[in-house]
């Protein structure tokens, strides 16, 4: 029961140092795009399907 003492600070402190991470990162503006789902959706290149493989040419 003693560890108990030494993990639950530990834990409470690393779980601060994350949300203070990811604070840090909203706060600088990381997960913010402009342009995003209205360049996206406009072109081709983000396309679900996937492109057609060219066959090799295999010499036997």
């Amino acid at each position: 029961m003693e560890v108990l003492t030494i993990l639950i600070p530990v834990s409470l402190i690393l779980g601060l140092l994350g949300l203070g991470a990811f604070i840090w990162t909203l706060r600088k503006g990381m997960y913010d795009d402009p342009d995003g789902d209205s360049q996206r959706i406009l072109t081709d290149q983000y396309d679900d399907k996937p492109k057609p493989v060219a066959p090799e040419n295999k010499q036997t």
